[in-house]
């Protein structure tokens, strides 16, 4: 039940930045159910990659930047955000998912709603004691 929960927050929080920001976006159909059909696989498994990497790679980069992070007051994990969902999307380009994030502002921004819509579908959930 955590995986599924953990998948599903990535996948809320993708789905809300590549709604809310024109530089975030997959490819396929853009209204109806249509989009619905092209689009809910590869937003599941880009979720499931930006898991991965938060998972494996963000920990090493913020222990190997930890003076940095420090030094800027935390804003530097920020910054990692934003480079592990640029990183999410040239990993989805190389399996073809059809995900993009133009530029690092855009990917600044998503990281930003990322992070604030997992914060909120992890409180609206009841708690697993």
């Amino acid at each position: 039940m955590r995986f599924v929960t953990w998948l599903l927050t990535y996948a809320a929080g993708l789905a809300v930045a590549a709604w809310a920001l024109e530089g975030i976006w997959f490819d396929g159909a853009t209204s109806g159910s249509a989009e619905l059909q092209d689009k809910w696989l590869p937003l599941v498994l880009v979720a499931l990659i930006l898991g991965l990497v938060s998972t494996i790679v963000e920990p090493v980069l913020k222990l190997l930047s930890l003076p940095f992070i420090i030094l800027t007051l935390g804003f530097l994990l920020l910054v990692i955000n934003a480079l592990m969902l640029m990183l999410t999307a040239a990993m989805a380009d190389w399996f073809d998912l059809g995900f993009h994030v133009d530029g690092f502002w855009n990917a600044f921004v998503g990281a930003i709603i990322v992070t604030v819509v997992g914060w909120g579908v992890r409180v609206a959930l009841p708690s697993q004691d």
